[in-house]
C-alpha cells in the first residue's frame, strides 16, 4: 500500500508549498482538474483559524477565485456538521465554561481544605485565591486526562503505597473529585471544552468516508499529539485520496533515531520530533513513508537547527557534525541574536527591527509567550506611528477596566486611605456621574488643600470631619464640592463597603458588589476598553449563586485576580497584514518575511515542566499521562519551524525584572553548536538593534548640573533663624536660601503614615508638658500620669491603630526610664524647666536675631544650668562636637548666658547633655557634649556664637554665593529637604562624592 504522508520542512514557506502542491496536483493524486469548480471539491483541514486564512490568502496569490473547503481540527462548532449522513448525530451538550468549572471544583477543594485529610496535604490552610488557583489547575488536570483519552479511572493505575503520605491525601481526594465531577455536569446538561472537542474529531474521523468518498482530503500542520487528532489524521490518511503533511518532520533521521525517539527511558519527550515520531508510531508508518514537499531537505539551516535540538546523548558528536565554513555562512546567513540587558531594551530593539522590515516592504511576525512584553513592543512601535495587534489580547485584570475595579478594591480595604482616594479620582474613567474636567479639577483641591500633611480618620466620615478643621486651606465652595463628591463616592461604594464588612461572602456576591461600584464610577454606558468583557464576566459570576468556596473578604486583590484568571480583552484595532504579534500557537505555519523570536528566556520559552499541584511527574506517568517535558517539545519543535525562515532575529534578556536571567536553552544550544566565533558574529549583527536601542533614548553628552550657588540680594536673605538652622548655614547655605528667601517649604507625602520623626515628637511633648505641667518625678503614681499623658498625645492616630498600640508599648518602657532618670539627679535640681523658648538679637549690619527652643534646661543646686536635649534619632558624633559643627547646645548654653531664655535667670551652663531615648543599651545614660581638648564649655559656646556670626556676616549680610553642600553630613541616610532642588545625586555622584 502506497502511503500518502508528507512533510514540509522548517526551512520553506509551509502554506505556500501546501497551495502549490495542491495546484500542481502532488497531493490530489489523478483528481480531475477540469471545470470552474474542481478546487471547490477538495477539503484541506488546518490547526488554526489564523491558518486557514493564510491558506486562503496563499491560494488567491496564485490567481484562484473558488477556494477549497478550508478547516480547522474541531476547533470550531461549525466544523462538527450536525447532520452527518447517513445518520442524524445527536447535538452536542453545551460546553461549561472555565469560570463555572473552576467555581465548582473551588467549592470541592475549599471543602477538602478543611477535613483533616486536607489539612495534612497542606503546610497551612489555603485563602480563597488559593483555593481558586489549585481548582484551576485542577481544571487543566481534567483537560490533560480528556486530551490524552484518559479518565479518573486511570488514577488507579497509580500505587498509593509507593507514595509519600502527603501524595497518599491528594489522591484520595483526585479520585473523589474526579469521579464527582461528570455527575455535576450530567445533572447541568454540559460538558468539558476538551471533551467536546475529542467528540467532534471523533464524528469527523468516524464519517470521514461517508462525507468524502472520493473527493481529496489533506490534513495539514497537525503534530496529532492529542490521540483524537491522532485517529483523524488515521481516518484522513486512509481515505482513497487522503493525505497528510507533516510539519517539518525530519526525513532524514535513521531508524535508530526513530526508535531513541520512542525510547521513554532516554526521555525524549523535549525533543521537537518526539510528537511526530509518536504519530507515525499511531499510524503504523515508518520514516520511509513520508515524502519531502519541498524539494531539498537537508539545506544548511535546517541541517544546522536539527543537529542544534538532538538528543541529549548524540551532542557529543557535535564536533563531527558540525557544518563547513562556507555551509555555517549559509545557514547563518540573515539570522541575528539580540542579548538586551533589560527587557525594556529588548522590547524597543524588536520593535526598532520590526520597524526597519516595515519600511523595507517586508512583512513581520514578532512570537512571544510573554504578553507583558508583547505589549511592551506594541507601545515602543506606536512611537513610530505603527499600530499592531496582540492576538493574545489583554488580561481583563490588566485592563484599563480591570484597573478602575482594582482601585475600587483597594480603597475599600484601605478605608478611603488618601493615596488611594487620589489614585481613584485621578483614574481618566472615574466620573462618578460628573463631568470627567470637574472630578479633576476637585481632585488637585483635595489633594493640595485637604490630605496633604493632614491624616484622616478611617471611612468617608474621616474625609468629612477633616474638612471642618480649621486649617483646610479650601474656600467654602471647594469644601460643599468636595463634601457631595464624598457622598457621591460613599453611595457608589456601599454594596462593596457592606460586603467588606461581613464575615463570609462568596463569588457571586463579589462580583455583583463589584459591578455595581464600577458603574456609579465609571457610568453605566462607560466604553472604556475591558468594560464589555468585565460586565460579561460579572453577569456570569451573579448567576452562579452560591458557586464556589465562602471566604472573608480580606485579600480581595488576590481573589479578583484569581477570578478573573484567563478572560482576555482582544484589541478592538484594525489589524495590519505586514505585521502581528503572536503567541506561540497562532504563530505556527506563519512565514512572514522577517521572523522575530522574542522572550527566549530559560522558563518562558520553554516554559517551566511543571506536572502541577496535584499529580508529580511519576504520578503523571502511572496513569498514562504525558510529562511536562512534553511542553518543552513543543516549544522546541515550534523553534524549530520559525528558524526555517530565511531572516529570522532571536531576543532575550538578561535580566528579567530585578533578577538575571539567561538564554533559552534553545538559544544555548544553537550557540554551542555553531562555535563561539558564529555565535560572536550572532550576537554583532543583533547588536546594530541593541545599539539603536540606546541611543533613541540618549540625551546625548550631558554635562552633570553644577554645584547651584545662587546669590540673592542682601536684603532678601533672612534676619533671623533658629538655633538649628545654624548648623544648615554653616553645612548649606543653599537649604536657608530656598526655605527663606525663595519661601519653599516641603510638600507632605501624600497618605505618608506617621514615622519615627513624629514618634519622637510626640515624646518630647510628652515629657516637656509632664515637666512644665508641674509633675513630680518622684511621686508614686508618676508612671500613671505620663503614660495617661501618652495615651492623650497618641490618641490621633487612628489611622494607624496596630502602630499607635506598638508605640504605647515601648513608651511604657520609656516613660519607666525617665523617671529613674529624674528621681536619680533629684537632689542635684533646684527647678526644672522644659520647651524652653528664647530670642537672642545680636548686633550686625543690621540686628540678627537668633531664635531658640531647649528640650530642657534646668536649673542646678550650685545655681549653674544643665541644658539637656533628648533624641530619639542619632546622638551628633563626638568629632562634630568638638569641630563646632553640632553647634545647637552650644549657642542655647550662650543663650542661657546672655538671659535671653524665657523665665531662666542669666547663668553659666555647668553641662551640656544627650539623652538617648531609645530601647537599647544607651537608653537614658547621660553623654556629655565632647569639647576639643583645652576648651571649657563657656570658652566652647563663645567660639560657637563667633563662628556663627562669621557665617551670618558672609551669607546673610554679605554678597556671597549661597552654595549647597559645602559641608556635608558624612553617612547621612536620607536626602535632606532641598536636596532634589538642588540636584545633589546629579553632581555629587559626578563628582565622586556620594553625599546622601
Amino acid at each position: 500500500m502506497t502511503r500518502r504522508i508528507y512533510s514540509i520542512a522548517p526551512h520553506a514557506r509551509f502554506l505556500d508549498i501546501l497551495a502549490e502542491r495542491v495546484l500542481d496536483g502532488t497531493l490530489i493524486g489523478d483528481w480531475p482538474q477540469s471545470g470552474p469548480f474542481w478546487l471547490a471539491d477538495i477539503t484541506i483541514i488546518l490547526p488554526t483559524r489564523r491558518a486557514r486564512l493564510a491558506l486562503a490568502d496563499a491560494f488567491v496569490r496564485r490567481g484562484q477565485i473558488l477556494l477549497p473547503d478550508i478547516r480547522t481540527f474541531g476547533g470550531e462548532t461549525a466544523d462538527e456538521e450536525p447532520f452527518l449522513p447517513p445518520f442524524d448525530a445527536s447535538a452536542l451538550p453545551p460546553a461549561v465554561s472555565a469560570l463555572e468549572r473552576r467555581l465548582t471544583l473551588a467549592r470541592l477543594v475549599g471543602a477538602w481544605a478543611a477535613t483533616p485529610s486536607g489539612q495534612a496535604a497542606f503546610a497551612d490552610r489555603p485563602g480563597p485565591a488559593e483555593i481558586l488557583s489549585l481548582a484551576e489547575s485542577l481544571g487543566d488536570l481534567l483537560d490533560d486526562l480528556a486530551a490524552e483519552g484518559r479518565s479518573a479511572a486511570d488514577l488507579e493505575r497509580i500505587v498509593p503505597d509507593e507514595l509519600a503520605e502527603n501524595w497518599q491525601q491528594t489522591l484520595a481526594f483526585l479520585k473523589i473529585a474526579l469521579d464527582h465531577w461528570p455527575e455535576v455536569l450530567a445533572e447541568r446538561g454540559k460538558a468539558d471544552t476538551f471533551v467536546l472537542r475529542n467528540e467532534r474529531l471523533a464524528r469527523q474521523a468516524q464519517t470521514a468516508p461517508l462525507m468524502f468518498g472520493e473527493r481529496p482530503v489533506i490534513a495539514a500542520g497537525s503534530t496529532g499529539s492529542i490521540p483524537a487528532t491522532a485517529a483523524l489524521l488515521a481516518a484522513v490518511e486512509s481515505l482513497p485520496r487522503g493525505a497528510l503533511v507533516l510539519p517539518g518532520f525530519d526525513t532524514s533521521l535513521g531508524e535508530r533515531d526513530h526508535a531513541a525517539l520512542l525510547d521513554e527511558r532516554r526521555n525524549p519527550h523535549g525533543h521537537p520530533q518526539y510528537g511526530l515520531a509518536k504519530l507515525l508510531r499511531r499510524l503504523d508508518a515508518g520514516i520511509g513513508d513520508v515524502v519531502e514537499l519541498a524539494g531539498e531537505p537537508n539545506v544548511p539551516r535546517t541541517v544546522m537547527v536539527r543537529h542544534t535540538l538532538a538528543l541529549t546523548e548524540t551532542t557529543a558528536l557535535w564536533a563531527d557534525n558540525r557544518l563547513p565554513p562556507q555551509a555555517l555562512s549559509e545557514a547563518t546567513q540573515g539570522m541575528s541574536i539580540i542579548a538586551a540587558r533589560t527587557e525594556d531594551e529588548e522590547a524597543r530593539a524588536v520593535a526598532l527591527a520590526a520597524r526597519d522590515g516595515l519600511e523595507r516592504r517586508k512583512s513581520v511576525g514578532i512570537v512571544t509567550p510573554d504578553q507583558i512584553l508583547a505589549r511592551r513592543i506594541a507601545a515602543e512601535l506606536r512611537r513610530f506611528g505603527v499600530t499592531v495587534d496582540d492576538a493574545a489580547g489583554e488580561p481583563l485584570f490588566h485592563s484599563p477596566a480591570g484597573r478602575l475595579v482594582r482601585q475600587i478594591l483597594a480603597l475599600i480595604e484601605s478605608d478611603f486611605a488618601p493615596v488611594d482616594l487620589m489614585a481613584l479620582l485621578r483614574n481618566p474613567s472615574a466620573r462618578l456621574s460628573m463631568e470627567r474636567a470637574g472630578v479633576g479639577r476637585l481632585a488637585e483641591r483635595i489633594d493640595l488643600g485637604l490630605l496633604r500633611g493632614r491624616r484622616p480618620r478611617p471611612g468617608i466620615a474621616g474625609l468629612l470631619a477633616l474638612l471642618e478643621a480649621e486649617d483646610v486651606r479650601l474656600d467654602a465652595d471647594a469644601k460643599t464640592d468636595a463634601a457631595a463628591l464624598f457622598a457621591r463616592l460613599e453611595d457608589a461604594c456601599s454594596r462593596l463597603r457592606t460586603l467588606a464588612e461581613q464575615t463570609r461572602t462568596d463569588a457571586s456576591a463579589f462580583a455583583h458588589a463589584l459591578i455595581a461600584a464600577f458603574d456609579a464610577v465609571a457610568g453605566t454606558d462607560a466604553d472604556l476598553p475591558g468594560a464589555t468583557e468585565l460586565r460579561q464576566w460579572a453577569d456570569e459570576l451573579v448567576r452562579h449563586v452560591g458557586e464556589g468556596p465562602e471566604f472573608a473578604p480580606r485579600d480581595l486583590d488576590g481573589v479578583l485576580f484569581a477570578l478573573m484568571r484567563g478572560v482576555e480583552v482582544r484589541n478592538a484595532i484594525p489589524r495590519r497584514a505586514d505585521i502581528a504579534i503572536w503567541g506561540q500557537l497562532e504563530a505556527r505555519l506563519q512565514s512572514p518575511d522577517i521572523m522575530i523570536l522574542a522572550s527566549l528566556n530559560e522558563d518562558k520559552w520553554p516554559e517551566p515542566a511543571d506536572p502541577g499541584p496535584w499529580l508529580s511527574r511519576g504520578m503523571r506517568l502511572a496513569a498514562g499521562l504525558e510529562p511536562p517535558e512534553r511542553k518543552t517539545g513543543l516549544a522546541a519543535h515550534d523553534f524549530e519551524m520559525a528558524l526555517g525562515n530565511h531572516d529570522v532575529i532571536l531576543a532575550f534578556s538578561q535580566r528579567l525584572g530585578t533578577s538575571p536571567a539567561v538564554a533559552s536553552r534553545l538559544v544555548q544550544r544553537l550557540e554551542a553548536f555553531v562555535g563561539a566565533d558564529c555565535a560572536a558574529m550572532l550576537h554583532t549583527r543583533g547588536g546594530q538593534w541593541l545599539d539603536l536601542a540606546r541611543r533613541l533614548d540618549a540625551a546625548g553628552r550631558t554635562r552633570p548640573a553644577p554645584i547651584p550657588a545662587p546669590n540673592p540680594p542682601v536684603e532678601l536673605r533672612p534676619r533671623k533663624l533658629s538655633v538649628t538652622e545654624i548648623e544648615t548655614l554653616m553645612r548649606s547655605p543653599y537649604d536657608i536660601y530656598a526655605k527663606h528667601v525663595l519661601r519653599l517649604s516641603e510638600v507632605d507625602r501624600l497618605g505618608e503614615d506617621p514615622g519615627p520623626r513624629e514618634r519622637g515628637t510626640l515624646i518630647h511633648k510628652i515629657f516637656g508638658d509632664f515637666v512644665a505641667e508641674g509633675h513630680d518625678p518622684a511621686a508614686p503614681d508618676a508612671l500613671e500620669t505620663l503614660e495617661r499623658m501618652a495615651a492623650d498625645a497618641f490618641a490621633g492616630l487612628e489611622a494607624i491603630a496596630d502602630r499607635r498600640d506598638i508605640w504605647l508599648r515601648r513608651f511604657h518602657r520609656a516613660a519607666a526610664q525617665f523617671i529613674d532618670f529624674e528621681r536619680a539627679r533629684k537632689e542635684q535640681i533646684a527647678q526644672r524647666h522644659a520647651e524652653v523658648r528664647g530670642q537672642w538679637t545680636l548686633a550686625h549690619a543690621e540686628p540678627f536675631t537668633l531664635a531658640g527652643r531647649a528640650d530642657r534646661i534646668d536649673v542646678m543646686a550650685d545655681g549653674t544650668l544643665e541644658i539637656i536635649d533628648f533624641k530619639t534619632g542619632g546622638v551628633p558624633e563626638p568629632v562634630d562636637m568638638r569641630t563646632f559643627d553640632a553647634p545647637q547646645l552650644l549657642l542655647e548654653a550662650a543663650m542661657s548666658g546672655a538671659g535671653a531664655m524665657e523665665g531662666i535667670a542669666p547663668a553659666h551652663a555647668s553641662a551640656l547633655t544627650y539623652i538617648k531615648v531609645s530601647l537599647g543599651p544607651e537608653a537614658f545614660l547621660p553623654r556629655e557634649f565632647a569639647l576639643a581638648e583645652g576648651w571649657t564649655l563657656e570658652g566652647a559656646a563663645d567660639e560657637a556664637v563667633r563662628r556663627m556670626n562669621r557665617h551670618v556676616d558672609e551669607f546673610l549680610y554679605g554678597a556671597t554665593p549661597m552654595a549647597a553642600q559645602i559641608r556635608p553630613v558624612e553617612n547621612q541616610r536620607y536626602a535632606g529637604a532641598y536636596d532634589h532642588l538642588a540636584r545633589v545625586a546629579e553632581w555629587s555622584l559626578a563628582q565622586g562624592d556620594d553625599v546622601i
